[in-house]
């Protein structure tokens, strides 16, 4: 049996014209699948987006890496860039009561919610349990999303970014509420191999790690993992579609915009708090990935 494609899901507007929506703003989305013109079969996506969607039916069955999502009616699951979902229709349903937020990493940068971002850890291949949530969740659930489709329907303003980034926040604030109340300690498994680099990867990054001893590689996940570096190679790309080495640069380049635009390090400072030991080649490296150097970049973000 042919293995499915990987649809690499960069952008709000390709998961918008995957399902016939309309797309009102190019970094975030309020999705409402009973409006969708288009019910796509079975698929698998790399996510190049963060995104929550509350499920009110029983329509498809999801798969974060090996491992099988608590994905039931009446339950919310998020997804971060750099994860691969596999999702499999399981009934014919044409207009699935679904409802949902999509947000691309670049919107958040510079702001509180951009600085906050990892305080979601339900935003993670080691969390695969669904949100369950009560009635009165689902219903502050779908007024953040009402508010925050208001705000797109009112089109840009110098006050747009900072009211969408703001009800964002407060959407995950509430899953946070949420999750503690169902709180029930998660057992990761230890063969999950793509869990455990997504979790060695921030970890090398937070811990400051990159700065003393410079940017990852692949060997050093592979060795973590008690990998070979060729099957460890091998096996990421088979499911994610991506070598770990594009990993590692995405996790670089998301870094270094966040920093970019939310302090006034220089970009030498940044090239180096990131393990790089020129910053020419932190420049060179984000010019290939992005299309521009990161001062155009630090611009271009304060003329928006």
């Amino acid at each position: 049996m042919a293995e499915k494609q990987i649809l690499e899901l960069d952008s709000v507007d390709k998961y918008n014209v995957l399902f016939g929506l309309e797309t009102l703003h190019p970094l975030v989305s309020v999705v409402d699948l009973r409006k969708a013109e288009k019910q796509p079969g079975s698929m698998q996506m790399n996510y190049g987006l963060y995104a929550l969607y509350l499920k009110c039916t029983k329509s498809c069955a999801i798969r974060y890496g090996r491992r099988n999502y608590d994905y039931q009616e009446g339950t919310v699951v998020s997804f971060a860039p750099g994860q691969v979902v596999h999702v499999d229709m399981i009934d014919e349903e044409p207009h699935p009561e679904v409802y949902g937020l999509l947000f691309h990493p670049d919107f958040i940068h510079g702001t509180s919610l951009g600085k906050n971002i990892r305080r979601y850890s339900f935003f993670s291949y080691s969390s695969n349990e669904a949100l369950h949530l009560s009635e009165q969740e689902k219903g502050l659930f779908l007024d953040c999303l009402r508010r925050i489709g208001i705000e797109l329907e009112h089109g840009s303003d110098r006050h747009s970014k900072a009211l969408i980034s703001m009800n964002i926040e407060l959407l995950l604030n509430y899953c946070l509420r949420f999750y503690e109340r169902q709180f029930i300690t998660r057992n990761v498994p230890e063969n999950d191999e793509l869990s455990r680099f997504e979790q060695l990867l921030d970890e090398y990054f937070q811990s400051g790690k990159a700065e003393k001893d410079g940017l990852p590689s692949v060997r050093y996940f592979a060795d973590k993992i008690c990998l070979s570096p060729n099957y460890f190679g091998d096996m990421i790309k088979k499911e994610t579609g991506k070598s770990p080495q594009e990993h590692i640069q995405g996790k670089v380049i998301d870094l270094a915009k966040e920093q970019i635009i939310g302090t006034e390090l220089t970009i030498s400072q940044i090239a180096y708090s990131l393990g790089f030991q020129y910053p020419q080649h932190l420049c060179r490296m984000f010019k290939k990935k992005e299309g521009c150097t990161p001062n155009e970049y630090r611009m271009q973000s304060q003329k928006a």
